[in-house]
C-alpha cells in the first residue's frame, strides 16, 4: 500500500491540475505521524523520563510496525537514518568540538568575547553575534556553523550572566541571534542546498532567487534573533552543561606554554573553514562545472575537509608553534569529544525517526492532503514544503517533494515568479523545527534545555523566520520581477 501511495504522488507531480483524493490509508498515516510525536514528548517529559535516544529508538519501532513495515526493513530503515545523519554532521561535530577546545585552552574565545563585549553595548550583543552568525552562515549548514559558534556564544554569554543586573538566561539571549541568522540563511540563499535543489528543480536562476533571499532574511533574522531573544530571555533560565560549558570557555591553555595568540590569527582559525566553504560557493557560481578549479574548491570545502584543515591549522598556530606539549594537546582534543558524545547520539536518534517517516510514505500522504486546497502558487509552495518537512523531519524532504510537484506548473505559467516560488519553498521548509529534526535535539542538547524551552527556542525561532520569509516573498511578488 505505501508503494500505491507513492505512485500516486509521483504521477501527481506530471499533472499538477489533477487532483488525487486523500485516501483511508493517507489519513492513517498522518494520525500515526501526529501521535508518534506525542508519544515521543510523553516519553521524555512525563514521570518515565526516557532519555531521548531510548524514546526516539522506540518510538521509531513503534511507527514502523504500525505503517506495515516487515521488521528487517525497520531494523535497516533505523541503521540507514542513524548512520546517514551521523556521517552527515556527526564527524563534523566532533571536529568543530575540538577546534573549539583548541580556540577556548589558547585563550582566544575569550578574547573575542571580551572584545564583543568591550566594543559592543549589553543591548547590542544579539545585534553583533546576529551579523556574525549571517557571515559565518552564508557558506555554512546550520549544524556546522552552531558547532563553530559555540564556543564564541558560550564564552560571550558566560561573561555576561556574570553581571548582576542581567535577568534571564545569558545563552539564550546570546544564543537565539545566532540560530534565527544560520537557519535564515541555510532555508532561503543559495548556495545551501535546499534553495539550490529548488532552484535546480524549478529549472529557475541563482542569481534573482539569491538576490531575493538576502533582502527576505534580513527582516527574517532579525524577528526571530534579537527582537524575539529580548522578549524570551527573561522568562528563561537555562545554561549549558557544566562540562560543555567548562572545555568552550575554560581557557586553561593546553594548546600552548607561550604568550596569548594575536586576535587576528585567532580569528583565521575560528573562520578557516568558513572561508574555505565560502570560496566552494563562490567556484560554483562563477566557474564551468569541469572546472579543475572548481573541484579542488568542491574538496577543501566540504564541511568535513575544511572543518578537518582547521582543526590542523589551530593545532599548529594556536599550539605546536607556541610550545605545544604534544601529549597535553592529544589529551585535550580527546577530552572534548566526551561532553557531545551524547549528542551525536542522540542526533543519529533523530535521524533514524526522521528515516521511518520518510520510508513510511508519510510525505506523500502530506501531498495528498495540500491538493484538496486552491491555494495560490507561492502559497501553496510553502504550505507543501512545511508540512512534509513538519511530518518527516526532514527540510531536503519538504523542498523536493515542493520543489517536484510544482515543477510542472513552474513551467507552463509564464506569469509566476519562479525565483520567488524556489524561496517560499525553502521558507516552508524552516518551520516548526521538532522532535523529529536532528537539529532540534542539537540544540536542546548543546544549550542544556529541556523540551519545553528547546520548543519556545529553535522550534518558535524557526517558525518565525520561515513566516516572515513567506510574508516577504509575498511582497516582492508585488514588485516588478528580478532579471
Amino acid at each position: 500500500m505505501p508503494h500505491a501511495a507513492s505512485a500516486q504522488a509521483g504521477s501527481n507531480a506530471k499533472n499538477h491540475n489533477s487532483k488525487l483524493p486523500m485516501s483511508s490509508f493517507d489519513t492513517q498515516l498522518l494520525l500515526i505521524a501526529l501521535a508518534s510525536v506525542l508519544v515521543l514528548v510523553a516519553l521524555i517529559v512525563s514521570r518515565i523520563r526516557l532519555h531521548p535516544l531510548l524514546a526516539l529508538l522506540v518510538v521509531s519501532i513503534g511507527v514502523g510496525f504500525a505503517t506495515g513495515m516487515a521488521p528487517g526493513e525497520i531494523v535497516k530503515n533505523l541503521t540507514n537514518g542513524a548512520g546517514k545523519t551521523l556521517g552527515a554532521v556527526g564527524v563534523v561535530i566532533a571536529l568543530g568540538a575540538m577546534l573549539g577546545k583548541i580556540l577556548a585552552d589558547s585563550g582566544t574565545t575569550e578574547r573575542l568575547a571580551s572584545a564583543i563585549l568591550q566594543r559592543t553595548s549589553e543591548r547590542m550583543i544579539p545585534w553583533a553575534m546576529t551579523l556574525v552568525a549571517f557571515v559565518i552562515g552564508i557558506p555554512m549548514f546550520f549544524e556546522v556553523g552552531l558547532v563553530v559558534m559555540l564556543p564564541l556564544i558560550f564564552s560571550v554569554a558566560r561573561k555576561l550572566e556574570s553581571n548582576e543586573r542581567f535577568k534571564g538566561s545569558a545563552y539564550v539571549y546570546v544564543g537565539v541571534p545566532v540560530i534565527a541568522a544560520l537557519a535564515a540563511m541555510h532555508g532561503m540563499v543559495p548556495p545551501h542546498p535546499g534553495p539550490l535543489t529548488a532552484i535546480a528543480t524549478l529549472h529557475t536562476t541563482v542569481g534573482p532567487t539569491m538576490l531575493y533571499g538576502f533582502l527576505a532574511v534580513i527582516p527574517a533574522m532579525v524577528l526571530g534573533g534579537p527582537l524575539y531573544g529580548a522578549f524570551i530571555t527573561p522568562r528563561m533560565s537555562t545554561r549549558p552543561d557544566a562540562a560543555l560549558l567548562e572545555q568552550f570557555t575554560s581557557g586553561k591553555k593546553e594548546g600552548g606554554e607561550g604568550s596569548a595568540p594575536s586576535i587576528g590569527m585567532g580569528v583565521l582559525c575560528a573562520l578557516l573553514p568558513a572561508l574555505l566553504m565560502l570560496v566552494h560557493a563562490l567556484a560554483e557560481v562563477l566557474l564551468p562545472k569541469d572546472s579543475g578549479l572548481l573541484h579542488a574548491a568542491a574538496f577543501l570545502g566540504n564541511p568535513l575537509v575544511a572543518m578537518l584543515l582547521g582543526v590542523v591549522f589551530a593545532s599548529i598556530t594556536l599550539g605546536y608553534l607556541r610550545g605545544a606539549d604534544a601529549e597535553k594537546l592529544r589529551d585535550a582534543l580527546g577530552q572534548s569529544l566526551k561532553p557531545i558524545a551524547g549528542i551525536m547520539l542522540i542526533i543519529a536518534g533523530g535521524g533514524a525517526f526522521q528515516q521511518i517517516l520518510t520510508s513510511a510514505k508519510v510525505g506523500d500522504a502530506i501531498v495528498h492532503m495540500t491538493q484538496q486546497f486552491a491555494l495560490p502558487p507561492l502559497v501553496l509552495g510553502w504550505m507543501i514544503a512545511m508540512l512534509l518537512s513538519v511530518s518527516t523531519g526532514s527540510a531536503t524532504v519538504g523542498i523536493v517533494g515542493a520543489a517536484g510537484l510544482l515543477a510542472p506548473l513552474a513551467a507552463s505559467d509564464p506569469s509566476l515568479n519562479v525565483p520567488l516560488l524556489a524561496l517560499a519553498i525553502g521558507c516552508g521548509s524552516l518551520f516548526f523545527n521538532y522532535a523529529n529534526h536532528a537539529g532540534f535535539w542539537m540544540v536542546k542538547e548543546s544549550f542544556g534545555m529541556s523540551m519545553g524551552e528547546a520548543t519556545k527556542t529553535i522550534t518558535v525561532v524557526q517558525s518565525i523566520v520561515s513566516f516572515v520569509g513567506l510574508l516577504m516573498v509575498l511582497l516582492f511578488n508585488l514588485l516588478p520581477k528580478l532579471g
